[in-house]
């Protein structure tokens, strides 16, 4: 990579296209959304696989082993966010230098990260095992898979950065690669190592570990021929620039408290689950990997309004900064309404796919009119989540995401002794709802900043 940079260099960065349009906004959601969509079809397959061996508890450690990943990279989410949102605001600047050690930055962050949660291993399972409970059989089972995933940690937290700074360029299609490439290789494995072999929950891990390898691997291919192609490149000056160094230390902060209420609610639910009974808890996990597909998939339109609010912000461009908002909520809600109507009319099928335990399939149809619902009641949520990470308004997502956990727990605290699990999954619904409506509040002292 080149030490310096020139201003031929500067002027070699790419340029937002002039015009915007409904198929643009596509264009750069639908390799996004089948990518986000892959990802939890990770954990689908996996739930499907321990599912056809008819044990509760295995489906469920499997779960709570997934969670605890999840729990990992989400707390880093920031990470993806954070460069997203300065990769795409220096991409709309026409700046190659800060393109390049927008990277940079992130994947020293990704390393340090990566390498004290291998160091803390240990106690990183023993606090979340705490946290997430279940029976003595479910946490053997989710210790089983941990101790082979967590060695890829290092790898998978690098792909996050990597897949932020694709979605910055608006290089959405090689981030679709990149993550479909990795999880066809995890799904292969997982059926390879699990229905063939025999090799039960511990090869569901080991199959994690190999995918998360190979998306590194793609990343950083992918990533040095972009670098090549626009000649970009940072001196070591610039990499370690105080001012963009705190920016970025500072919105990484905000979003991790974001992302730790988030976090937080996802915890809840598998923790107030598996206080039901283990046939309940597992109802709820086969459910939840069904709704994470459907939300990675919207979530695709978020990551494209990331990519398209950073770019008008950052070339001070109002009007394609609204237009790009307004195009991106008409797809997202048709997409979010078409999802709803798909799931409540393959119920059924559905159900009787990812689990042969009759009580668990009892449990799943009991609450399954929740998975077609929260659909079109999160898309809201999902696509202003991308406009304010597009502006790196970090300060706004937190402090609403906090007026939204509080809200939560309340409505948490009431349904759940009086409705059961339907009150925790009704306090789900209005967390969403509540997120959406804080910051729709907070969108026109976003949009002002792309007038100045």
């Amino acid at each position: 990579m080149q030490d310096t940079v020139t201003d031929t260099t500067r002027a070699a960065a790419p340029t937002p296209s002039p015009m915007l349009t409904l198929w643009d906004v596509l264009a750069l959601a639908a390799p996004i959304m089948l990518a986000n969509a892959s990802t939890p079809l990770i954990g689908f397959v996996d739930a499907a696989v321990i599912g056809q061996l008819g044990n509760a508890a295995l489906i469920g450690g499997v779960a709570v082993g997934a969670a605890i990943f999840n729990a990992i990279y989400w707390c880093v989410g920031f990470l993806r966010m954070s460069t997203t949102g300065f990769t795409a605001q220096a991409y709309g600047a026409r700046d190659s230098t800060e393109i390049a050690a927008t990277l940079l930055r992130a994947l020293l962050i990704a390393g340090v990260i990566g390498i004290a949660v291998v160091v803390f291993q240990a106690p990183i399972r023993r606090a979340l095992l705490w946290f997430l409970g279940g029976s003595p059989a479910v946490q053997a089972a989710a210790t089983e898979y941990y101790d082979w995933r967590i060695w890829a940690a290092p790898a998978g937290l690098a792909n996050v950065a990597l897949l932020g700074w694709f979605i910055g360029l608006g290089r959405t299609m090689v981030a679709f690669c990149v993550q479909v490439l990795a999880n066809v290789l995890n799904i292969v494995f997982a059926l390879a190592f699990v229905s063939w072999l025999g090799w039960g929950v511990s090869a569901v891990g080991l199959a994690a570990f190999l995918s998360e390898i190979a998306a590194v691997a793609g990343g950083f291919y992918y990533a040095r021929r972009e670098l090549a192609a626009h000649g970009a490149g940072a001196s070591r000056a610039t990499l370690l620039d105080g001012a963009k160094l705190r920016a970025l230390f500072a919105a990484n902060r905000d979003i991790m408290i974001r992302t730790v209420c988030v976090l937080a609610v996802g915890q809840i639910f598998i923790r107030f689950g598996a206080t039901q009974g283990d046939a309940v808890l597992a109802a709820n996990a086969l459910l939840a990997s069904i709704l994470m597909i459907t939300y990675f998939l919207l979530d695709g339109y978020g990551h494209a309004t990331e990519t398209l609010i950073g770019q008008a912000v950052g070339a001070r461009d109002r009007p394609r900064l609204d237009l790009s908002v307004r195009l991106a909520s008409i797809a997202a809600a048709i997409t979010g309404a078409f999802i709803g109507v798909v799931l409540w009319f393959t119920a059924g099928p559905i159900i009787a796919f990812m689990t042969t335990n009759t009580e668990v399939q009892a449990h799943a149809a009991a609450y399954f009119a929740w998975v077609a619902w929260l659909p079109l009641i999160a898309v809201g949520c999902f696509l202003l989540d991308g406009v304010f990470i597009g502006a790196t308004r970090t300060v706004d997502m937190r402090n609403m995401m906090l007026v939204s956990f509080v809200v939560y727990l309340g409505v948490l605290a009431i349904a759940l002794p009086w409705l059961g699990n339907h009150g925790l999954w009704l306090a789900q619904a209005v967390f969403f709802i509540a997120r959406a409506v804080t910051l729709a509040w907070k969108y026109p002292a976003l949009a002002v900043t792309a007038d100045r």
